[in-house]
């Protein structure tokens, strides 16, 4: 699985000019399932995304996690991280089919909220309007394959 996970202030997705979920402080979560994805990498992602210490501490160093800090996840659904990028129009066929990514997506969702991290999401498959406040600004990107 891929994931971009952004520290913010603030965000919120919302579907035909409707909030269908917002967070204060915490971290935009944008999620792609690749098709040889199992639930296992959907553990390994909530898990990893749990502990990642990118929080400031108290002598502004990146040393707390979302957990550490009572932080808040956004949890979106993004197809396009998996992008083929070798002709000038993206292709997509690398993500995982619907049905497969629908369920990982969940997955990961309930496996980070199980950990104590309360956790909102967009709305899989529409079309979503993602508003944040990147906090330093933090982007990180993650690959199951390679954490």
């Amino acid at each position: 699985m891929k994931a971009l996970l952004q520290r913010v202030t603030r965000a919120s997705v919302a579907v035909e000019g409707q909030i269908v979920g917002q967070i204060g402080a915490g971290l935009l979560i944008l999620i792609c399932a690749m098709p040889e994805d199992t639930e296992a990498e959907a553990e390994k992602l909530a898990t990893k995304i749990s502990k990642l210490r990118i929080f400031k501490d108290q002598a502004g160093k990146m040393n707390l996690s979302l957990r550490d800090t009572g932080g808040s996840a956004l949890i979106v659904s993004q197809f396009t991280l998996a992008a083929d990028l070798r002709g000038n129009r993206p292709g997509f066929s690398y993500a995982a089919p619907p049905d497969l990514a629908k369920r990982l997506y969940e997955d990961v969702s309930a496996k980070v909220a199980a950990l104590g991290i309360p956790v909102q999401n967009g709305i899989f498959g529409a079309d979503m309007d993602v508003s944040l406040n990147n906090d330093g600004p933090v982007t990180i990107w993650m690959d199951t394959a390679t954490i």
